[in-house]
């Protein structure tokens, strides 16, 4: 990771509520979408494009040394559109086409169609399983790129997430980074009440990987957590405690918002909160 460059946090504090203006945005327009779980992940988000961290090149996505993102818990593809937009892997005009017929924002990502997406993504547990398939032909490639992969908590209780980590773990990928967007609700509910998953922690462990357990809308504690793994010759889990619907005083820690549309009132004053704290 390049350091060197880092914004200060209140930069990147900005450009965080900038990407959930981008996302609310977006989906009122067209009328659809999951904002709580692309709120959940914004500064986890933010980082990665905007903290020196994914080294990428905008004018050429599909650029052989890239680092690779796999964004696994697919239906959060607002934020990531809204990051690759400000990179500038497209034009601002391509917001408002999110989930329309024709457009390269399609409801989950597809990397067929839109620059800077390396993973068609949806059926949850398979983005992680790419990402490792991903990190072991980079290794085997002897390229120095790296791999990121966001997952949401949930979607921990599919097979193939155990799977992939057993062949993670044993070719030691310590080019693999996974993110756990751990705001303790799903679709269905609270995950501890769906599945028994937790604690993760203790799992991840067992697989011998490198965890870190962090406050995943605290900058510093993201920045820490990824120089330290750096360090280790394994893969590396970073558990990111957060709120679903994170920003939004009316969506912070409301299940109902994993797919929901505001209202006009609800969207200005939504857009008010968050202009607020882009000041």
């Amino acid at each position: 990771m390049n350091t060197n460059g880092i914004p200060c946090v209140d930069t990147l504090r900005k450009t965080s509520s900038l990407l959930r203006k981008d996302v609310l945005e977006m989906i009122y327009d067209v009328k659809d979408g999951h904002p709580g779980p692309a709120y959940s992940a914004a500064e986890i988000i933010t980082a990665l494009y905007f903290g020196g961290v994914l080294n990428v090149r905008p004018d050429n996505p599909a650029w052989e040394y890239r680092d690779r993102f796999v964004l696994s818990k697919g239906h959060a593809c607002p934020l990531l559109y809204a990051a690759l937009m400000r990179r500038g892997f497209f034009s601002e005009k391509e917001k408002y086409s999110l989930r329309k017929i024709n457009s390269r924002l399609q409801g989950h990502p597809d990397m067929v169609k839109t620059p800077g997406i390396d993973a068609t993504t949806g059926p949850l547990g398979n983005g992680l399983a790419m990402g490792v398939g991903m990190a072991w032909a980079l290794k085997h490639q002897k390229k120095k790129s790296r791999v990121f992969v966001l997952a949401g908590d949930g979607e921990m209780q599919e097979g193939i997430v155990w799977e992939a980590l057993q062949v993670a773990a044993k070719y030691s990928l310590d080019n693999l980074y996974i993110f756990i967007d751990h705001n303790k609700r799903q679709s269905g509910g609270q995950v501890s009440e769906v599945s028994g998953i937790l604690p993760l922690m203790e799992k991840f462990e067992a697989f011998r990987l490198w965890c870190r357990e962090i406050d995943g809308h605290d900058f510093s504690e993201i920045f820490s957590a990824l120089r330290d793994s750096e360090a280790e010759e394994r893969p590396s889990v970073i558990i990111c405690n957060t709120v679903k619907g994170k920003g939004i005083d009316y969506m912070e820690d409301d299940n109902s918002w994993h797919k929901r549309v505001p209202t006009e009132e609800e969207f200005l004053s939504g857009m008010r909160q968050l202009e607020e704290t882009d000041q």
